[in-house]
């Protein structure tokens, strides 16, 4: 079955952190210079810094130190003591810092602003996908996104051992109500909207592609079973609804996968995952996620 696009540490993803970096920079320095770093410290002194979490968490977006050095031009050397996707302790060192003590002072926030925002979805992202440990189930994350952020973040969910859902628009066929609501007399009439899918995608050589589409009511997954589209998503309903959804894709078209979404809450996961869906998607890893505390010790 065709299936969502992954999220790796990539060439995409390196322009994407590099772009968001570029952002930060900009509003720190706006083309002048750091005044209180430039005031305070002279230009040729050299130090050592750590990286350091005041809580424990999972490690993601680890390279993007090398990435904020580059765009800040810093004189320093950075060595990673771990890899992404590695759990620590409060008090670990997630990586060191070597060099000129100016240029570390300036890009400083920028770094701890972007590990702080990565760290803090991984753990989140993990703390969900533990909970579903033992289940058939898998979390995944959805494009609620922060704008200019998402292979970030969706790379960040991968670090905490949660799931992409599809990255954009163009990499997945997700038919929502609003979709169908524009088609007139044909607004309730799922299948043939998903049958219209199938053809455009076959014309258009994309076969791979993952079709998606959201009902909210029992009689709506029942028509567009048959269409077989790869996968339901069932948007805010009951676990007993749940249920009843599973057993009727049991029996009209087993291969189709099912999603449950909309407001799903943490302490109700392992019930929801107990009906028999295989995935459960959820937009407060990112849009919901606390950053975690990290902050810079001196060595030297």
């Amino acid at each position: 079955m065709p299936n969502f696009l992954q999220i790796e540490w990539d060439q995409k993803l390196e322009r994407a952190c590099r772009a968001v970096v570029k952002l930060a920079r900009a509003e720190d320095l706006d083309e002048q210079q750091d005044l209180t770093t430039v005031a305070l410290v002279p230009a040729d002194q050299r130090g050592a810094a750590t990286v350091v979490s005041r809580e424990s968490g999972v490690a993601a977006g680890l390279a993007s130190a090398e990435i904020v050095l580059e765009e800040f031009q810093a004189d320093l050397r950075v060595t990673s003591q771990m890899s992404d996707g590695d759990q620590f302790a409060a008090g670990t060192s997630l990586l060191s810092l070597e060099g000129n003590v100016r240029d570390l002072l300036t890009a400083e926030r920028t770094l701890l602003n972007l590990l702080s925002s990565l760290m803090g979805i991984a753990t989140l992202a993990n703390r969900y996908a533990t909970e579903l440990s033992g289940t058939k189930a898998h979390i995944y994350d959805t494009r609620k996104t922060t704008p200019g952020w998402r292979r970030l973040e969706k790379y960040a969910i991968r670090c905490g051992g949660a799931r992409n859902h599809r990255c954009g628009l163009y990499d997945a066929i997700l038919i929502k109500d609003n979709h169908l609501a524009q088609r007139g007399t044909d607004a309730t009439d799922v299948a043939s909207a998903v049958q219209e899918v199938y053809n455009f995608l076959e014309k258009s050589n994309l076969s791979q592609i993952p079709v998606e589409v959201e009902v909210d009511s029992l009689d709506q997954l029942m028509d567009v079973l048959p269409a077989k589209p790869h996968i339901v998503l069932l948007d805010n309903m009951s676990t007993d609804m749940l249920y009843q959804a599973v057993q009727l894709r049991d029996k009209i078209a087993p291969q189709v996968e099912l999603e449950a979404s909309g407001g799903i809450q943490f302490e109700d996961l392992r019930k929801i995952a107990a009906t028999g869906v295989e995935r459960i998607s959820v937009g407060a890893l990112t849009h919901s996620a606390r950053s975690l505390d990290i902050g810079l010790d001196w060595l030297v």
